[in-house]
């Protein structure tokens, strides 16, 4: 009897051993702690979207666009979280020309719970990378919010993930890129000056997105200005919070882009944060110069400006780099949005291209300076790399040259199809009310009940007729008319 019950004893004790054997082995492929950072970096870059940026700009536009702000956003996350898996990660991520992957990966082809990209699962990795097409894509929306259709918005955006961002990401990130040259041996680089250097996206997120919008801007046109309601920002409070979730975010964004939890995370979140401070200082200090007063909105540009700028080279530079990055973003950043836009006449609804364009592109260039070998084994012009600096700026124009030539022609294309920009009736009233019937703002009593889906071209801002009735009592009496009534007079 006890024999029988040692032997089942032991019988049921390998069982659960070879029951166990799998899972331990899968476990053996990860590094757990890697794969529990890449988790929470994941989460946090989307964080950074909704309700990050979604707050961020619904707070800065007018308030009758504040839900339309607040569902672009939240619209294109859903839509690149099915375009992405689908064929995005293929054409940035895996084996094809030095311009775009391949279709080895086409709806996640090959991808199981064992896939491994260094020491985390394949999955982690593709949500990842899913998070920064995401966020990159609502960047650029902020620069025309105001004023574009939803429905072309919503044709524009998985086009232009497929077109745009992949291939570009693939340029720099993926396997073979031509700007980034990973998995190349003896590779030197495009026109020979070097593989250029992006920790966490200053080519591939903010020139991409910068760009982009400068471009959406131009070919929408300038938005209108009304009497009714001309005050922008709505409600900075949004905006306080939503640049918080990005600030936070932020670290996942860079400190995640190590790709493990360890000294290079660490370090990259180190000098994310020290930027930033600085850029935030140096933006207040100027604003204080030209106004006389430090706003709110201000101080939430020169966050955003330092952690642009720093994330193309928060991997590779040391703490004194990442003061001299912020303090010079913050400077130019500012010039940008304070003076640029105004001198060249561009709409750019929420500064995308003066704070993540110019920002990005800043950044880019000083990577190539101060990059530290070692920080990230990568050496600036500073320390010995002269070519260093012209590799960054050659990928820097590359990458504006193509994300705003292929942009153009995918407007152009919706434009000239569905249409791009809303009815000036429209854009009066606010977006909320035309695209989603639903409405923060308390309207005055004249506003119609109901606005049509689509207004014909013929219909007017309300108040134009007044306008024009006012213009032509105050034109003066011509000349000739006035002797002819005195000669009428005369001979009465």
């Amino acid at each position: 009897m006890i024999q029988k019950l040692l032997t089942l004893s032991l019988l049921s004790f390998s069982g659960l051993v070879a029951s166990a054997m799998p899972a331990y082995a899968q476990a053996e492929l990860f590094d757990s702690g890697d794969t529990a950072w890449m988790l929470v970096s994941a989460l946090l870059v989307l964080m950074m979207t909704v309700p990050g940026l979604a707050l961020f700009y619904g707070g800065l536009v007018k308030r009758d666009n504040v839900l339309s702000t607040l569902i672009q956003t939240l619209a294109v996350a859903v839509v690149v979280s099915v375009v992405w898996p689908v064929i995005g990660y293929t054409l940035a991520f895996t084996e094809g020309s030095m311009f775009v992957g391949g279709l080895d990966k086409f709806m996640l082809a090959g991808v199981t719970p064992d896939s491994a990209v260094g020491t985390i699962p394949e999955s982690v990795f593709i949500v990842f990378q899913l998070t920064f097409a995401i966020i990159t894509t609502a960047l650029l929306v902020g620069a025309v919010a105001d004023r574009i259709k939803f429905t072309s918005l919503l044709v524009f955006v998985p086009v232009w993930v497929i077109v745009v961002y992949a291939p570009v990401a693939h340029w720099v990130w993926g396997p073979g890129g031509f700007i980034g040259g990973i998995g190349l041996d003896n590779y030197e680089g495009f026109m020979g000056m070097g593989e250029a250097l992006d920790f966490a996206g200053g080519t591939v997120v903010h020139i991409n997105s910068g760009v982009a919008g400068l471009v959406a801007a131009i070919v929408l046109g300038r938005g209108m200005k009304t009497r009714r309601d001309p005050s922008t920002p709505t409600n900075l409070i949004l905006s306080v919070i939503g640049t918080g979730l990005l600030w936070v975010g932020w670290f996942g964004f860079n400190a995640g882009s190590a790709l493990s939890a360890g000294g290079s995370a660490g370090y990259a979140m180190l000098v994310t944060n020290s930027a930033a401070g600085v850029a935030a200082i140096i933006w207040m200090g100027f604003e204080y110069m030209h106004k006389g007063k430090i706003s709110v909105q201000g101080t939430l540009s020169g966050l955003v400006a330092g952690l642009v700028a720093i994330t193309p080279a928060a991997g590779f530079v040391d703490f004194n780099g990442a003061l001299i990055i912020g303090a010079i973003s913050g400077v130019i950043c500012y010039l940008a949005v304070t003076y640029l836009k105004e001198t060249l006449k561009y709409d750019d609804a929420l500064d995308v291209f003066g704070l993540h364009g110019i920002g990005g592109i800043v950044g880019a260039v000083l990577v190539g300076v101060l990059a530290n070998p070692e920080i990230g084994g990568a050496a600036g012009a500073l320390y010995g790399d002269e070519l260093r600096i012209w590799a960054q700026i050659l990928s820097v124009i590359v990458t504006a040259v193509y994300s705003g030539v292929m942009t153009l022609i995918l407007l152009l294309i919706i434009r000239t199809t569905m249409g791009l920009r809303v009815s000036p009736y429209v854009e009066y009233w606010g977006l909320d009310l035309a695209h989603h019937g639903e409405t923060i703002v308390e309207y005055e009593a004249h506003l119609p009940k109901k606005l049509p889906g689509t207004p014909s071209p013929k219909q007017k801002v309300p108040g134009e007729k007044k306008k024009a009735a006012a213009k032509k009592k105050k034109t003066p009496v011509k000349k000739s008319s006035a002797k002819k009534t005195t000669t009428k007079k005369k001979k009465s």
